[in-house]
């Protein structure tokens, strides 16, 4: 038979156990609720004493964010920032008062975000928060996230690849090979020539077909040949590629040649090019047609 003090001990031990878990559970569900209400609600008054200590401390970079009125005036970047928000706990989990938060948010960037103006673009970003409760109170979070993901859907930074694609775009026109250039060009893209190139009296042309009539046909049916050499690209911030390099082409009617100096500014966008800006010595071109 067991020693009475040893079962006490066990029955003190069980009933602590029970109360701990029923403590977290409580934690867990304030928690959850608490910032689904916040977010998917656009509900910032709940970020209040009676679900946060009055030091509530977001762990942050280069500052920590103290408080809650600065917490409220954080989390009001993202409510007002993004519309058709969706934030879910995909799962959480933890132990006594600390808890991990695995999360996703959707949205479509409509409004200042930091600062941010708005790019209408959508984000759909993973994280993971540490949570310290205290008295079943919220107390300090840390989220973890992949802020140049992040800042790449939102169109900030740019996505990796942009140089790769405009690097094919040159090597198929190199070939001849107008179609695929054509596919990397966005249904709705946006092309301008320099000003002065006898091209740009279509301006803006809109749409790869426009761009094929417009310049493509245009530059063939002129020239005994025209190459594109000495290309170097350079990736840019805001998904933007920056080509610098020459013009080595022959007039069909004059007879002439022309090696010029080029820029060319792409814009991309899910691997497509958006918009498109030439640069070039206009007069070189125009003086080989006289």
């Amino acid at each position: 038979m067991k020693n009475p003090i040893t079962l006490c001990l066990l029955f003190i031990a069980v009933i602590t156990a029970s109360c701990n878990n029923s403590k977290f559970e409580k934690d867990i569900k304030m928690y959850s609720e608490t910032w689904d209400k916040v977010i998917n609600d656009a509900n910032l008054d709940l970020i209040n004493n009676t679900h946060f200590t009055n030091d509530i401390t977001l762990i942050s970079h280069p500052e920590n964010v103290v408080g809650i009125e600065a917490v409220k005036a954080y989390y009001q970047n993202f409510t007002t920032g993004f519309s058709d928000i969706k934030f879910t706990v995909v799962n959480i989990f933890g132990q006594n008062d600390n808890i991990v938060k695995h999360w996703n948010f959707k949205g479509t960037h409509t409004g200042d975000f930091f600062g941010i103006p708005a790019t209408g673009n959508t984000v759909n970003i993973d994280g993971v928060t540490l949570v310290k409760m205290k008295d079943g109170k919220i107390a300090e979070e840390q989220d973890f996230m992949d802020s140049t993901v992040f800042m790449q859907q939102l169109g900030i930074a740019s996505a990796p690849g942009n140089t790769e694609v405009i690097n094919s775009l040159y090597n198929a026109f190199a070939v001849g090979e107008i179609p695929t250039v054509l596919d990397l060009l966005d249904a709705d893209v946006i092309w301008n020539e320099a000003e002065g190139n006898a091209y740009a009296d279509g301006n803006p042309y809109k749409g790869p077909e426009a761009v094929l009539n417009g310049v493509f046909a245009r530059i063939g049916a002129d020239h005994e040949y025209f190459k594109l050499i000495d290309i170097h690209l350079h990736d840019m911030s805001e998904n933007k590629v920056l080509a610098t390099l020459r013009y080595d082409a022959k007039v069909k009617k004059t007879g002439k040649t022309y090696n010029a100096q080029v820029a060319h500014l792409w814009t991309l966008k899910d691997g497509k090019v958006i918009s498109f800006q030439q640069y070039v010595d206009t007069k070189k071109l125009a003086d080989a047609t006289k």
